[in-house]
């Protein structure tokens, strides 16, 4: 608890401060958003809201601990939780829950665990752990650098049987960030990004609702009570929220238009209700984590504190690829994709993993100022 300490300057305050921002954001929407779904489905009009609520007690909870562990743990057992949540992807394949044709869920009472949420943290500890000692091998060999392609293969196929292509390609976006700051060829990302290409136009080509979404994205209004109904929905949510927005409340798009108005599309009703400004102000707060998170990640790297570097680096690329995407695809400029906004979205996995990334950020930047990394940590 140290970090805490009054007149402590051992932390990143702001980091802290725009966290908590974004989560009282969060529960303020949340609470708009879900008032129709709530009421119509639980008699409740606040349900969704006081789950919400529990989500964020749990993340808080995460983040504390994440807070008080010591980045050398995360470094020295990340390959033993990269098994333990692999295990986890392939029990939800057998035991999962079933939503919307999706199974990502692990049923646990209280709450539904999403264990594709926790994969991309671990991925990012143990990718930056794998990264720190090979490095020399992955910067200057063919095979170095195909090895945690492999490792990301086989991720792939546990993603894609669910399905959940979002998550994939987050991950490949995060591997290959931290691949570039480690000196990777150029080269060898046009191989590798030829190869996605192709595998991703065979994945669209040969499942029909891959391909619905593409096509609904390119034309929402072609098909705008079928497959591009959601899309039309969000369209007109930001369109109703023009400059200033309708006003905390008055979005008439949650009224049983718009579905999944307090999940993947929140945004849409935030822009309704906030419009233009508010949503830039979203936007700013998100790139504020993101600057200090990268910014923290090449102040490290200078010294050759390689792990706590690559991790940092690690997370802001990772909240600023998952806020471009579900932003993106709220406003038809990218594909639908299943993807939850930082620290916004309703959802206790998301929220629990995106918190306990922050924690661990201010625990680098906390090991950082008071010198507690080292080059051999």
């Amino acid at each position: 608890m140290q970090l805490f300490k009054k007149g402590n300057p051992g932390y990143d305050r702001i980091i802290l401060l725009t966290t908590v921002i974004l989560l009282a954001l969060g529960i303020v929407i949340i609470s708009s958003a879900s008032i129709m779904e709530s009421t119509m489905k639980y008699g409740d009009s606040l349900y969704q809201t006081k789950r919400h609520l529990f989500g964020i007690g749990i993340a808080f909870f995460c983040a504390l601990i994440a807070t008080m562990t010591p980045t050398a743990f995360w470094k020295k057992r990340s390959l033993l939780l990269m098994f333990f949540v692999l295990c986890l992807m392939i029990l939800v394949l057998i035991v999962g829950r079933e939503i919307n044709g999706a199974k990502r869920w692990l049923n646990l009472g209280v709450m539904n665990l999403q264990p594709a949420e926790i994969l991309k943290l671990i991925w990012i500890l143990y990718f930056s752990d794998y990264v720190s000692r090979k490095i020399e091998s992955i910067s200057k060999t063919i095979q170095g650098f195909l090895r945690p392609i492999v490792f990301l293969a086989i991720m792939t196929v546990l993603l894609l049987l669910q399905p959940d292509m979002g998550s994939f390609f987050v991950m490949a976006v995060i591997t290959f960030a931290i691949m570039f700051v480690a000196g990777v060829g150029l080269l060898k990302y046009i191989v590798v990004a030829v190869i996605m290409g192709i595998i991703c136009v065979l994945l669209i080509k040969f499942s029909p609702y891959r391909a619905r979404r593409v096509t609904s994205f390119l034309d929402p209004w072609s098909d705008e009570f079928g497959s591009g109904y959601q899309l039309t929905q969000s369209l007109m949510a930001y369109g109703r929220g023009g400059l200033t927005g309708e006003g905390l409340g008055n979005s008439y798009q949650k009224l049983g238009y718009l579905p999944e108005a307090h999940t993947d599309f929140v945004t849409a009703i935030f822009g309704e209700e906030f419009g233009f400004i508010g949503m830039c102000i979203l936007i700013l707060l998100e790139f504020v984590i993101v600057y200090k998170a990268i910014s923290l990640g090449f102040k490290i790297l200078k010294e050759d504190a390689i792990y706590q570097g690559y991790v940092a680096v690690g997370i802001g690329a990772w909240i600023a690829l998952q806020t471009f995407i579900n932003i993106g695809a709220a406003s038809g400029g990218l594909p639908t994709k299943g993807l939850t906004l930082p620290f916004i979205s309703y959802g206790g996995s998301s929220l629990m993993v995106f918190c306990t990334a922050i924690g661990i950020l201010l625990r680098i930047d906390y090991e950082w100022r008071n010198k507690v990394i080292s080059k051999k940590r």
